[in-house]
């Protein structure tokens, strides 16, 4: 049924002093994180590919050693979905409606709607980062893992034992992303953090605020510097995410452009009246999908209390 006068039945009255409801946005916040990538093409698909492993030594007068275990290890999946919604209003209400300027019928919120579903559809990449999409294919592994199989090992981007958010753990954070990713062929990378690349939930906003903003190590009486900002690939800022629904997890961003918002078509509207009731019908849809193509793009801790 559409929205008629029995759903505005006193803005169609004068004497309201105001007409309320609609509040200010939160900023758009999955654009900070997610890389806008067009979409060409129904399903997009990212392939790693291993190059070569370490030289070898050779001996005067020998044969040069071969490696031709290079070429594809993973592919990661990421199809693009439809999103769609859409109102009809009826000709007498839109007539009738003395405050359209407050409740305007030709603009409910589709916009918002639109955006706060993106929000929780990014988000809910970190949120589920535990579990292990088959769509997406990849390594085989959820995007946050202590298993991710590289040539002849294993590499982690989380925490053997899930931990707190403190100056510690977020130094051994800095620590692992530099220390232990490492390519296909199990060779180091330049893994750093972007320096503003810590986010965490709204009851982690304190924490993350001494954690990388005071000159010195917070908590103490010593005069020693608070080297989660100074050391190389140190992190002096940080991002507080209002759609991560754990308390507790945190997470670091890495320079690896890792995460993806993959759009095949971007947001658009249409109007029209239909014929046979004088309806206004207005809609509004997008395709797109955001996703991980790499899972060396962030570290994520998860304690649940």
């Amino acid at each position: 049924m559409a929205i008629n006068t029995s759903q505005i039945r006193d803005l169609l009255r004068p004497g309201l002093r105001e007409v309320t409801g609609e509040y200010p946005n939160i900023p758009t916040q999955y654009k900070r994180v997610f890389k806008s990538t067009p979409s060409t093409m129904q399903i997009e698909r990212t392939a790693h590919v291993a190059y070569m492993g370490l030289a070898q030594m050779k001996q005067e007068g020998g044969a040069t050693g071969f490696d031709n275990a290079a070429g594809q290890r993973w592919v990661y999946n990421a199809e693009t979905y439809e999103v769609g919604l859409a109102y009809a209003i009826t000709r007498k209400a839109i007539r009738d409606d003395l405050y359209k300027t407050e409740f305007k019928p030709t603009a409910l919120g589709l916009g918002k709607a639109f955006k706060e579903f993106w929000e929780i559809q990014s988000f809910n990449v970190f949120n589920n980062g535990t579990t292990y999409d088959s769509s997406i294919v990849g390594d085989g592994q959820a995007l946050f893992s202590l298993s991710h199989p590289v040539d002849g090992a294993v590499a982690a981007n989380m925490p053997s034992t899930p931990t707190d958010l403190n100056e510690s753990s977020l130094m051994q954070a800095i620590k692992n992303i530099r220390t232990n990713w490492v390519d296909e062929r199990n060779l180091k990378i330049s893994g750093r953090p972007k320096r503003d690349g810590l986010m965490v939930p709204v009851a982690l906003m304190d924490v993350a605020e001494r954690i990388t903003k005071t000159e010195l190590r917070p908590g103490t009486a010593d005069n020693d510097i608070n080297a989660t900002r100074t050391v190389e690939g140190g992190i002096v800022d940080y991002f507080v995410c209002d759609y991560l629904t754990s308390n507790y997890a945190w997470f670091v961003m890495s320079q690896n452009e890792g995460l993806k918002f993959f759009e095949r078509d971007p947001y658009e509207t249409d109007m029209w009246v239909d014929n046979t009731t004088d309806n206004l019908l207005v809609k509004a849809y997008q395709r797109a999908q955001p996703t991980y193509t790499d899972w060396r793009c962030a570290y994520g801790s998860f304690p649940t209390s």
